[in-house]
């Protein structure tokens, strides 16, 4: 039994063609007095392949149960997988780093984030509104330009690598959107 495409939402995940879809766009439009036409754009957590999908509102879909569980990071494979290892049974397993990519720069080691899995299987990672992390590496401040609102490139303890205002430097610590990847602000204990 599945779910009418009226019933579905942006971050939902579908079954399709043996593939798992993530919803990333929805928009049901309705023309005057034609039938209705929902559109989606989708994402592939298999290949990460984006891609669309036109339906009526009658059309139905298999929507993909989803477990999450806590997991701690412990490190990265020479291939690029990381692993983690779970919190309640102490299991260790890869996420492929084809799916883990985008939201790696946001998990320090050791760390404990919510992994999603699929058939017992991790498919991804879902971060916090925000991370806390430290400033590694920064660009000097350019004199005469700490009053307006330039900002300079800095390097996190991750790698990642983010624009910060001017007074940003090595050693303090920055709380990062993991959305837009934007700094929102210095932290001081």
């Amino acid at each position: 039994m599945g779910s009418r495409a009226t019933e579905l939402r942006k971050g939902t995940v579908i079954e399709r063609d043996g593939d798992l879809l993530l919803i990333t766009d929805y928009h049901h439009h309705t023309p005057g007095n034609l039938r209705a036409i929902i559109q989606m754009k989708t994402k592939s957590l298999k290949s990460g392949a984006s891609g669309s999908i036109r339906a009526s509102s009658s059309d139905t879909f298999e929507v993909a149960y989803l477990d999450r569980r806590d997991c701690q990071f412990l490190y990265r494979e020479g291939n690029g997988d990381c692993i983690f290892m779970d919190q309640e049974s102490f299991e260790q397993f890869p996420l492929p780093a084809s799916l883990a990519e985008e939201s790696m720069g946001y998990v320090k080691e050791s760390a404990t984030v919510e992994v999603t899995f699929h058939a017992a299987q991790a498919i991804g990672i879902a971060l916090p509104p925000s991370v806390v992390l430290e400033v590694t590496e920064a660009e000097m401040a350019v004199k005469g330009n700490t009053a307006t609102n330039v900002k300079k490139g800095a390097e996190v303890e991750t790698g990642l690598k983010v624009k910060v205002p001017m007074h940003i430097k090595v050693g303090d610590r920055i709380k990062i959107s993991t959305e837009s990847g934007d700094f929102m602000g210095r932290i001081t204990d």
